[in-house]
Order: C-alpha cells, then structure tokens, then sequence
C-alpha cells in the first residue's frame, strides 16, 4: 500500500513593513495678522510664532508715534494727526510685502491688521474727519497684501487694564474703561462684517510665555484646514 504524503505547502513569507508615518502637519498660510484691543497681547504671541516658524516679523511701531502721548491728555486736539501718523507708518512697513520676497522666510507674522486703522478713527475721529480718513484709508488699502488668516484675542476689560498696567507705559495708565469697551466693539463688529478666516480666542487666561499649552492651541489651530469665517478658541 503506497502512502501518500500531503503536499507540504509553503510557509508564508513575512515581509516587514514600514510602519506609514504620520502625516506631517503644515501651515499653509503666508501672513498672519494678529489683532485685540489694546493689552491684548498681541506683540508677545507675534514674537513667539515668528520664532516658531523662523518668520518675518513686523511689529507695530508705536513708540514712533509722536501724538500718542498727547493724544491720550487731549484726545480731540490730537486724533486726527494720531491716527494719519499711524496710516502712514503702517503702509511703509506693509507695502514692502508687495515688493520684497526673503528666500529664507516665506511666512510673515504681524501684530497689526492695516484696517485697525479704520476702526481705531472709527472711534477716535468726529464724523466728518472719519469720512475724510476713510477716503484716504481706501485708496491705500487697495495696495496692500492681505493677511491668510487673522488670529484676534478677545480679553475681558479687566484683563486689559491689568495688562496695560503691568507693561507700564505712563501714557496709557489713564485709559477708561469706557475707551476699551468701544474698541472692543468695533474689533467685534469688524470681525462679524468681513467674512476673513479668523481665529478668535477667548484670551481671558492668556499666559502664551509661560504656558507653553497656551502656544501650542494657537498652532494647532494654524495647522488645521480650516474654511473662512470665525473660529473659536479657549485658553485652559
């Protein structure tokens, strides 16, 4: 009796696999603006994201403004050369994004929007120096880069002023409650009007240096694909 043996079958051959990587994350945006009320915070997250992602940084160059401390002893003598002063020195700092490209940083962060120069005369100017500010702020405008993506913390009054008098600027010490809630306002209104992709975070606990959390939302959030529109954040 002939036996016959089952056909021995081949072992499987296991070949290893790389494990597929994550998908890198990235920020696709070129400009970011960031925008708030005054003590917001603005210049403090402006400096960390532009080290963050090695970017240029444009900084609001108040201390320039040579109304600025008259302004806030004689606001209705001085608004409207305040505010002029402001326009100008913020269109030299800004058209130079229509003209210059760095091949070592194609992201640009800033910590003004060019239209808080509209809202800021919105509230500071009488109606007819408004429309006549207005009329020069439209025909600028139209030469400027705008932002990707604009990042706007959103403080509690009482949190500016606590802000305001930590840094210690002699000229801002009497700044009225009053005074920030219209900018607040305006900031609000603005945001709602203009169908910009738009970040809004709830600042009210805020610690962006010492809190490394509190950075990390804000990039997390810059690298999602996000649609146009507002998008809301809170701080833990």
């Amino acid at each position: 009796m002939q036996i016959i043996e089952p056909a021995t079958k081949p072992e499987p051959v296991f070949q290893y696999q790389q494990p597929t990587p994550a998908p890198k994350r990235t920020m696709n945006h070129h400009f970011i603006t960031i925008e708030g009320n005054i003590g917001a915070g603005k210049t403090t997250l402006a400096h960390l994201l532009s080290k963050h992602y090695n970017a240029r940084l444009i900084l609001e160059e108040f201390a320039d403004n040579p109304f600025l401390p008259k302004f806030y002893e004689s606001p209705g003598q001085f608004a409207f050369p305040l505010e002029l002063f402001f326009m100008a020195e913020r269109y030299k700092q800004l058209k130079e994004l229509v003209h210059t490209k760095d091949l070592f940083q194609s992201i640009t962060v800033s910590d003004y929007l060019f239209s808080k120069c509209l809202l800021f005369a919105k509230v500071n100017l009488p109606e007819e120096e408004f429309r006549l500010y207005q009329r020069l702020f439209e025909i600028i405008h139209q030469q400027l880069v705008q932002p990707d993506i604009l990042i706007y913390l959103h403080s509690p009054v009482s949190k500016l002023q606590q802000n305001i008098k930590k840094r210690n600027r002699s000229y801002e010490q009497a700044i009225h409650d009053d005074y920030l809630f219209k900018i607040q306002e305006t900031y609000t209104n603005y945001i709602k009007q203009h169908n910009v992709k738009t970040l809004i975070i709830d600042a009210s606990n805020a610690d962006f240096l010492g809190n490394e959390k509190h950075l990390q939302i804000i990039i997390d959030a810059l690298e999602k694909d996000l649609e146009d529109g507002q998008h809301y954040f809170t701080l833990p």
